[in-house]
């Protein structure tokens, strides 16, 4: 992905935010020297909040395959990601833990994994647990010598409701956070994309559509079970049903 060229036009109102220890501020960032140590702590921040699952971590080839944290790190040398990550890892800001390969995946034979996760309790956690044989990674680690392919990551179900229906509001942002924790991220997009076409942009019809997804599985359409009735109609149910309106 190139970088569009040109002027910030700013953030808008609403944004999300990337929360950054201000102990970072303080005591870190007086001391780095090397851009590309800098690029990369700030950027895993980032990219560590974006992960599912537990315990959160990113592994180095994850990390290779990000095109924002590539250009980011391109006027650096070839050699800046590990640069930089090295540098991160000595001075404390990330753990890293290597996973032979015969104990990557819980056995998996052939595929080392270079793991890395924030300098914090829950990081110092996951790492005591993994190297103790506490804690399994199963699913969480990529398919064995299937690095990750490089592309724009989907946006999230916050940055969908600014793009779709508006600024976040801290009430908003609950209800989403509720819904982030109930259905699947894949379903969010089709959700907002049917909302849109419907020209209802309202986060009421966006959880009765995974309401209803949930209950009856994404294809429901498929068997003539779709949100809009004969004569086109609404046909939601539930508790939202009479705050949509033609």
């Amino acid at each position: 992905m190139e970088l569009e060229q040109g002027r910030f036009a700013g953030f808008p109102a609403g944004a999300l935010a990337t929360a950054i220890p201000n102990l970072f501020f303080s005591a870190v960032l007086p001391r780095i020297s090397d851009p590309a140590e800098l690029v990369v702590s700030l950027y895993f921040f980032f990219a560590h909040r974006r992960k599912k699952g537990q315990p959160r971590f990113l592994t180095y080839a994850e990390l290779a395959a990000d095109h924002t944290l590539a250009a980011a790190l391109a006027s650096q040398g070839g050699d800046a990601l590990r640069r930089g990550l090295d540098a991160a890892v000595e001075r404390g800001t990330l753990l890293r833990l290597d996973l032979e390969p015969a104990s990557a995946a819980g056995g998996r034979e052939g595929q080392a994994e270079e793991l890395y996760f924030l300098n914090m309790p829950a990081g110092q956690r996951a790492v005591a647990a993994i190297e103790a044989g506490q804690q399994g990674l199963g699913r969480l680690l990529p398919p064995p010598s299937e690095p990750p392919e490089p592309h724009e990551p989907k946006p999230n179900i916050f940055e969908l409701y600014e793009q779709n229906i508006g600024p976040l509001t801290p009430m908003v942002a609950e209800y989403l956070k509720d819904a982030e924790g109930q259905y699947p991220a894949s379903w969010f997009e089709p959700a907002f994309q049917r909302a849109v076409a419907q020209n209802v942009r309202r986060w009421v019809y966006i959880a009765a559509i995974l309401r209803q997804w949930k209950e009856k599985g994404p294809d429901y359409e498929k068997a003539g079970r779709d949100l809009e009735g004969p004569g086109g109609k609404r046909s939601l149910s539930g508790r939202y049903r009479h705050l949509v309106r033609r």
